[in-house]
């Protein structure tokens, strides 16, 4: 019989911490930093196409005639490649970013995090907004030209019960409240959800599609789009 060579190596744990949404972990596997909250992987290092697809799409699906630079809402910080890539963009004017979890804002401050997103946490169009997305678009003044959201893995499948209620028609009326006629919601997603996309079209959006990303196994990821009738 031959035994297999390969070896096994656990991820490390650079920080844990226990907030007011649960548990929420940074852990190093190889290279990839890791981001788990109450159990449940959120994201990695490994990749971040679907996270920049989620910014260019958005961006592409504005009206190009808008005469100032659009401002864009990013829910989640995540591992910051979203962030990174609006900043990236000059076409983008304000960049908000809505996080709730205070430890992942710090991993990108003055953490191992910080080698994606610090040129982008020291752009002046740049903004870190600690609060709770649902509760945000709920009882916000702003407006924007696009949100793009990331803050779960997907519609069906978010990190917290509360999280469920942006996804339905009353929540999705808060996204709309909050964009301006003719702005672009995207919805990051780890998996295609054709029911989603249904709710979009009886919220009232429109051009609603869904752009994927393959991906070595598995379903693809995927960027649910819609506009908002303008």
């Amino acid at each position: 019989m031959t035994r297999s060579t390969t070896s096994y190596t656990a991820p490390e744990v650079l920080d844990r911490r226990d907030g007011p949404y649960g548990e929420v972990v940074l852990r190093r596997h190889g290279e990839l930093l890791q981001i788990i909250a109450n159990g449940c992987f959120l994201m990695d290092t490994s990749d971040g196409r679907s996270e920049r697809l989620l910014m260019d799409v958005a961006l592409d699906a504005l009206d190009p005639g808008t005469a100032a630079p659009p401002h864009v809402l990013i829910g989640g910080l995540g591992v910051g490649f979203s962030l990174a890539h609006a900043a990236d963009e000059p076409r983008w004017g304000r960049i908000t970013v809505v996080e709730r979890e205070a430890a992942i804002v710090e991993w990108h401050q003055d953490g191992p995090l910080a080698e994606i997103s610090s040129r982008a946490f020291s752009d002046p169009r740049t903004e870190i907004v600690a609060a709770d997305l649902v509760r945000y678009v709920n009882e916000t003044s702003a407006t924007f030209d696009a949100l793009c959201l990331d803050i779960d893995n997907g519609p069906d499948w978010t990190v917290t019960e509360d999280n469920q209620s942006l996804y339905s028609q009353a929540g999705l009326a808060s996204c709309a409240r909050v964009l301006r006629p003719g702005g672009v919601l995207a919805v990051w997603s780890a998996q295609p959800s054709p029911e989603f996309e249904g709710t979009l079209r009886n919220a009232g959006f429109q051009r609603v599609r869904t752009e994927e990303v393959p991906v070595a196994r598995g379903v693809p990821d995927v960027v649910h789009l819609a506009v908002r009738p303008g």
